[in-house]
């Protein structure tokens, strides 16, 4: 007997085919507007271009049927660099998190950089590739990533490396706690809900509306660590996003309960 297969509801479906389309239109619209901005943004730091790049992780927010809900915003400091750490749950968490109004670069996997279109907005914004698994060109990313630091803008990074599967936390890399370590600034936190059910890892299918939190924590000062310590830093600040994403789920659950 064959047993009937599970698939999504067409309206799901649809509604999964017009979000694609609808991000792809931005995408191809956004490279030659944001080339243009390359052309006369003088700043070697390419902070304009930068900010246009966030502004379409935004707008691709906006063709998705989330609601967004931004918390812990007065804990960045204006001006301060960090660097700054995210769980990361889907694909949905890059534009949830490019809403935050703050200059930085990303650390990204290179296979994203040889992309056409994604990559080439990558490559203009002056963002970081690293490729994994391989030693020295990892070293050579963080130099970059310290060079940012130096001069004022904040790096992001995914400490997990990949996607959770269950929403759970993997464990962290030790590179961000280093950089930090090593250059004096602040880690800033960040924990993301919501989003692993909004596109789930393993398929195109986007779910209907979802409510997805991004909450920005306190800073971690690095400065009373050593390098040595980077793994004491490294737990300290993943113990306190379990704590939160805890937090926050359980709060959820009393409010629905509530209703």
């Amino acid at each position: 007997m064959l047993r009937k297969l599970d698939w999504p509801p067409m309206t799901a479906v649809f509604r999964s085919i017009w979000i694609w389309t609808a991000s792809a239109i931005l995408i191809v619209v956004w490279v030659p507007l944001l080339a243009l901005i390359r052309l006369f943004d003088r700043d070697p730091l390419r902070i304009k271009t930068a900010r246009w790049l966030r502004r379409l992780g935004r707008l691709v927010a906006k063709v998705n049927p989330w609601r967004l809900h931004i918390s812990g915003l007065d804990h960045i400091l204006p001006g301060q660099p960090y660097v700054i750490v995210s769980n990361h749950q889907s694909l949905a968490d890059i534009p949830l998190v490019a809403h935050l109004r703050i200059d930085a670069k990303w650390l990204a996997k290179a296979e994203l950089f040889r992309l056409p279109l994604v990559g080439w907005l990558f490559r203009m914004s002056g963002e970081v590739p690293v490729e994994r698994g391989d030693r020295r060109k990892a070293a050579r990313a963080l130099l970059q990533c310290a060079r940012y630091l130096r001069q004022g803008l904040s790096l992001v990074f995914f400490p997990e490396g990949t996607r959770t599967r269950d929403g759970e936390l993997l464990p962290f890399n030790d590179g961000p706690f280093q950089l930090a370590i090593r250059e004096g600034v602040p880690v800033l936190p960040l924990v993301v809900d919501g989003s692993g059910a909004a596109l789930p890892r393993g398929t195109w299918i986007f779910r209907g509306t979802q409510d997805i939190y991004l909450r920005v924590l306190e800073p971690v000062g690095a400065s009373e660590y050593t390098v040595k310590q980077s793994a004491d830093l490294r737990d300290r600040v993943r113990q306190g996003m379990v704590d939160e994403l805890h937090r926050m789920r359980s709060a959820f659950t009393a409010r629905d309960t509530k209703r």
